[in-house]
Protein backbone atom coordinates (compact mmCIF):
# COMPACT_ATOMS: atom_id res chain seq x y z
CA UNK A 1 0.00 0.00 0.00
CA UNK A 2 2.93 2.33 -0.18
CA UNK A 3 2.41 5.44 -2.81
CA UNK A 4 5.21 7.47 -4.23
CA UNK A 5 4.14 10.92 -3.03
CA UNK A 6 6.16 13.88 -5.45
CA UNK A 7 4.63 16.24 -2.16
CA UNK A 8 1.89 17.48 0.41
CA UNK A 9 0.93 20.90 1.13
CA UNK A 10 -1.83 22.02 2.44
CA UNK A 11 -3.36 25.50 0.67
CA UNK A 12 -6.72 26.28 -0.91
CA UNK A 13 -8.25 25.00 -3.90
CA UNK A 14 -7.66 27.01 -6.59
CA UNK A 15 -10.24 26.27 -9.19
CA UNK A 16 -13.35 24.32 -10.33
CA UNK A 17 -16.29 23.35 -7.76
CA UNK A 18 -14.44 23.49 -4.96
CA UNK A 19 -12.73 26.72 -5.57
CA UNK A 20 -11.47 28.42 -2.36
CA UNK A 21 -11.86 25.19 -0.01
CA UNK A 22 -8.76 24.70 2.57
CA UNK A 23 -7.79 21.23 1.62
CA UNK A 24 -4.20 19.19 1.38
CA UNK A 25 -3.01 18.65 -1.20
CA UNK A 26 -1.50 14.81 -1.83
CA UNK A 27 0.56 14.83 -5.12
CA UNK A 28 1.60 11.66 -6.14
CA UNK A 29 4.24 11.03 -8.91
CA UNK A 30 4.37 10.18 -12.52
CA UNK A 31 1.32 10.50 -15.48
CA UNK A 32 0.53 8.63 -17.66
CA UNK A 33 0.41 12.11 -20.36
CA UNK A 34 2.93 14.65 -21.24
CA UNK A 35 1.20 17.42 -22.16
CA UNK A 36 3.18 20.12 -23.23
CA UNK A 37 1.52 22.68 -20.95
CA UNK A 38 1.92 20.69 -17.62
CA UNK A 39 2.85 22.97 -15.05
CA UNK A 40 3.67 20.28 -12.72
CA UNK A 41 6.98 18.50 -11.58
CA UNK A 42 6.15 15.29 -11.12
CA UNK A 43 8.47 12.74 -11.96
CA UNK A 44 10.36 13.01 -7.82
CA UNK A 45 8.69 11.36 -5.57
CA UNK A 46 8.94 10.07 -1.48
CA UNK A 47 7.39 6.41 -1.10
CA UNK A 48 5.19 6.85 1.65
CA UNK A 49 3.08 4.54 3.40
CA UNK A 50 -0.51 5.79 4.61
CA UNK A 51 0.24 6.06 8.01
CA UNK A 52 3.14 8.17 7.18
CA UNK A 53 1.03 9.98 4.81
CA UNK A 54 -1.57 9.98 7.96
CA UNK A 55 1.52 11.16 10.17
CA UNK A 56 2.04 14.29 7.67
CA UNK A 57 -1.24 15.77 7.59
CA UNK A 58 -2.51 15.65 10.91
CA UNK A 59 -1.15 18.72 11.53
CA UNK A 60 -3.77 20.57 9.34
CA UNK A 61 -7.43 21.54 10.65
CA UNK A 62 -9.09 20.39 7.73
CA UNK A 63 -10.83 17.38 6.63
CA UNK A 64 -10.40 17.59 2.50
CA UNK A 65 -7.62 15.44 0.97
CA UNK A 66 -6.93 16.42 -2.72
CA UNK A 67 -5.12 13.57 -4.57
CA UNK A 68 -3.50 15.00 -7.41
CA UNK A 69 -0.36 14.50 -9.84
CA UNK A 70 1.08 13.50 -11.95
CA UNK A 71 -2.16 11.33 -12.61
CA UNK A 72 -3.04 9.44 -9.23
CA UNK A 73 -5.07 6.78 -10.78
CA UNK A 74 -1.88 4.92 -11.24
CA UNK A 75 -1.61 4.68 -7.83
CA UNK A 76 -4.72 5.03 -5.53
CA UNK A 77 -6.46 2.34 -4.46
CA UNK A 78 -9.83 2.01 -2.78
CA UNK A 79 -8.15 0.10 0.29
CA UNK A 80 -6.02 3.47 0.87
CA UNK A 81 -9.19 5.30 0.16
CA UNK A 82 -10.97 3.57 2.78
CA UNK A 83 -8.27 4.20 5.29
CA UNK A 84 -8.44 8.18 5.14
CA UNK A 85 -12.15 7.89 5.44
CA UNK A 86 -12.00 6.17 8.64
CA UNK A 87 -10.11 8.49 9.73
CA UNK A 88 -12.68 10.91 8.94
CA UNK A 89 -11.08 12.76 6.07
CA UNK A 90 -13.83 13.95 3.09
CA UNK A 91 -11.29 12.80 -0.56
CA UNK A 92 -11.22 14.70 -3.62
CA UNK A 93 -9.34 13.51 -7.05
CA UNK A 94 -7.82 15.54 -9.84
CA UNK A 95 -7.68 13.20 -12.51
CA UNK A 96 -7.00 13.27 -16.67
CA UNK A 97 -10.13 10.62 -16.37
CA UNK A 98 -8.05 8.31 -18.87
CA UNK A 99 -8.59 5.19 -15.81
CA UNK A 100 -11.36 4.16 -13.11
CA UNK A 101 -11.05 5.72 -10.37
CA UNK A 102 -12.10 4.03 -7.30
CA UNK A 103 -14.70 4.33 -5.32
CA UNK A 104 -15.36 6.26 -1.88
CA UNK A 105 -13.73 9.46 -3.48
CA UNK A 106 -16.43 12.04 -2.37
CA UNK A 107 -15.50 14.65 -5.12
CA UNK A 108 -14.12 13.70 -8.63
CA UNK A 109 -12.98 16.42 -10.85
CA UNK A 110 -11.77 14.75 -14.09
CA UNK A 111 -9.56 17.07 -16.84
CA UNK A 112 -9.19 15.63 -20.32
CA UNK A 113 -6.53 16.10 -22.13
CA UNK A 114 -6.15 16.97 -26.14
CA UNK A 115 -7.87 14.66 -28.15
CA UNK A 116 -8.49 11.89 -25.34
CA UNK A 117 -11.90 13.32 -24.54
CA UNK A 118 -13.99 10.40 -25.60
CA UNK A 119 -12.09 7.79 -23.27
CA UNK A 120 -12.76 9.98 -20.37
CA UNK A 121 -16.81 9.54 -20.86
CA UNK A 122 -16.53 5.24 -21.12
CA UNK A 123 -14.07 5.14 -18.13
CA UNK A 124 -15.87 7.31 -16.05
CA UNK A 125 -19.56 8.01 -17.27
CA UNK A 126 -20.43 10.45 -13.83
CA UNK A 127 -17.97 12.66 -12.24
CA UNK A 128 -18.53 15.51 -10.15
CA UNK A 129 -17.24 18.39 -12.40
CA UNK A 130 -15.47 18.66 -15.74
CA UNK A 131 -12.30 21.17 -16.06
CA UNK A 132 -10.61 21.41 -19.32
CA UNK A 133 -7.69 23.15 -20.09
CA UNK A 134 -8.11 25.85 -22.93
CA UNK A 135 -5.44 27.66 -25.34
CA UNK A 136 -6.48 29.76 -27.74
CA UNK A 137 -8.08 28.73 -30.53
CA UNK A 138 -8.51 24.76 -29.73
CA UNK A 139 -10.95 23.07 -30.61
CA UNK A 140 -13.47 22.43 -27.77
CA UNK A 141 -15.52 19.23 -28.41
CA UNK A 142 -19.08 19.21 -27.75
CA UNK A 143 -20.06 18.70 -24.35
CA UNK A 144 -22.01 15.37 -24.86
CA UNK A 145 -19.26 13.91 -25.67
CA UNK A 146 -18.07 14.42 -22.12
CA UNK A 147 -18.64 12.97 -18.57
CA UNK A 148 -21.92 13.40 -16.86
CA UNK A 149 -21.20 16.13 -14.47
CA UNK A 150 -22.33 18.76 -12.36
CA UNK A 151 -19.76 20.99 -13.22
CA UNK A 152 -18.38 21.87 -16.75
CA UNK A 153 -15.76 24.56 -16.84
CA UNK A 154 -13.06 26.07 -19.39
CA UNK A 155 -9.91 26.42 -17.50
CA UNK A 156 -7.60 28.93 -19.58
CA UNK A 157 -3.73 27.28 -19.97
CA UNK A 158 -1.62 29.55 -17.72
CA UNK A 159 2.01 30.41 -19.59
CA UNK A 160 4.73 31.90 -19.07
CA UNK A 161 4.16 34.64 -21.10
CA UNK A 162 1.51 37.06 -19.93
CA UNK A 163 0.30 37.46 -22.96
CA UNK A 164 -0.32 34.17 -24.22
CA UNK A 165 -2.52 33.52 -20.97
CA UNK A 166 -4.32 37.04 -21.24
CA UNK A 167 -5.41 35.30 -24.60
CA UNK A 168 -6.13 32.33 -23.33
CA UNK A 169 -8.79 33.87 -20.81
CA UNK A 170 -10.34 36.17 -23.58
CA UNK A 171 -10.77 32.76 -25.94
CA UNK A 172 -12.49 30.78 -22.91
CA UNK A 173 -14.70 33.98 -21.92
CA UNK A 174 -15.71 34.27 -25.88
CA UNK A 175 -16.77 31.00 -25.86
CA UNK A 176 -18.50 30.85 -22.96
CA UNK A 177 -20.38 33.25 -24.37
CA UNK A 178 -21.66 31.69 -26.88
CA UNK A 179 -21.82 28.07 -25.14
CA UNK A 180 -23.65 28.97 -21.61
CA UNK A 181 -23.71 25.36 -20.96
CA UNK A 182 -19.77 25.53 -20.01
CA UNK A 183 -18.37 28.27 -16.87
CA UNK A 184 -14.96 29.49 -16.38
CA UNK A 185 -12.18 28.17 -14.31
CA UNK A 186 -9.64 30.82 -13.60
CA UNK A 187 -6.51 29.64 -11.62
CA UNK A 188 -7.32 31.40 -8.90
CA UNK A 189 -3.67 30.33 -6.90
CA UNK A 190 -1.95 31.40 -9.28
CA UNK A 191 -3.27 35.21 -9.26
CA UNK A 192 -3.15 35.38 -6.57
CA UNK A 193 0.35 33.71 -5.57
CA UNK A 194 -0.62 30.57 -3.45
CA UNK A 195 0.59 26.98 -3.84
Amino acid sequence: MNLNVNEIFYSLQGEGGRQGEASIFIRLSNCNLKCDFCDTDYSEGKEMNPEQILEAIKLFPCQWIVWTGGEPALQLTGEILLFFKKQGYLQAIESNGHRQLPDLLDYIAISPKGLHTEYARKINPEVDEVRLPVKKDMKIPPIETFPMAKHYFLSPVFSTDEQSTHTNIRYCVNYIKNHPEWRLSVQMHKLIGIA
